[in-house]
């Protein structure tokens, strides 16, 4: 199978546990890659990184120009028009690379699905879907964009979701982070919700937030 062409980054030692991250709009595995060693992770720490970059698609909002992308936004407002189809094709793909490094030895509690905005939204499509149980799933600055259209696989029906948004995000307004943890709340989960002072980013206390989160969950 064709894979997504992916960063990877190693750990000192064998990897036993797996972390899926995806970038949003417009971006690439380049851009989040940096935050592996701002996590400043122990030297015991035996994960391995992941970061798929998104193919290039034209993005109606943006005039059809093309871009990295995991699904087309036909229109930005609060209600966010999506193809959807292409969402789930994009989580299949992610769901791939998790069934790749199972193949490399992964368990799959050992796996967590990380995504960034866009790559969020794929991310709890994939990881709330997938058949076999993960170890968690991280939605950055991002929304529950299949909530009304997803059927969750009860192999991840406990699984551990931390949500993180910015307060005065103008990207993803905050309204739709915690309507996130509303509809993940409604369908029997129990996210994680914390914001922070920002608008469309990643700031240094998430990261510091999400390296503990990892820690626990892994470690």
């Amino acid at each position: 199978m064709n894979h997504l062409s992916c960063i990877e980054i190693e750990p000192s030692r064998t990897a036993d546990a797996c972390v899926i991250w995806l970038h949003g709009l417009g971006a690439s595995g380049h851009d989040l890659a940096p935050i592996v060693p701002a996590l400043g992770l122990p030297a015991h720490a035996a994960i391995r990184f992941v970061f798929p970059h998104a193919p290039s698609i034209p993005i109606t909002v943006n005039g059809g120009y093309v871009m990295p992308g995991w699904y087309d936004i036909r229109v930005i407002d609060v209600e966010r028009d999506i193809d959807e189809a292409q969402l789930v094709d994009s989580a299949r793909a992610i769901q791939a690379l998790v069934d790749r490094e199972i193949e490399r030895g992964i368990a799959s509690r050992r796996i967590v699905i990380a995504g960034f905005s866009q790559g969020g939204a794929v991310g709890y499509q994939a990881a709330l879907t997938y058949p076999k149980p993960l170890a968690g799933m991280l939605g950055m600055s991002s929304y529950f964009a299949t909530a009304g259209s997803l059927a969750p696989d009860p192999a991840n029906a406990g699984l551990a979701i931390g949500i993180y948004h910015g307060t005065d995000d103008p990207m993803v307004p905050e309204e739709l982070g915690r309507l996130s943890h509303q509809q993940l709340s409604e369908i029997g989960y129990a996210p994680f919700y914390k914001t922070y002072p920002m608008e469309h980013a990643i700031c240094a206390e998430e990261i510091a937030d999400i390296s503990l989160w990892l820690q626990e969950t892994l470690l």
